[in-house]
């Protein structure tokens, strides 16, 4: 019963999060992505280090923001 009710927590969580990205640009959408894959990977690189967790996070932000330029320059 106590794994139901997280469970619901987490979903209804996760929908107000998600909710509060529907105005964001192309570009915001992709910088926030980066920073989420970034932040997991730095995290996984380094054994769940802070740093490495903030680090990625960074990483990837800036990578992601960048990836909407490079995809306007291309077309």
């Amino acid at each position: 019963m106590r794994y139901k009710k997280i469970t619901l927590v987490s979903l209804l969580i996760s929908a107000l999060v998600l909710g509060g990205c529907s105005n964001l640009s192309t570009r915001q959408k992709n910088a926030a992505a980066g920073a989420a894959i970034g932040g997991v990977a730095g995290a996984v690189l380094t054994g769940g280090s802070s740093f490495g967790t903030v680090g990625g996070a960074a990483i990837g932000g800036v990578i992601g923001h960048g990836v909407d330029s490079f995809n306007s320059k291309k077309k």
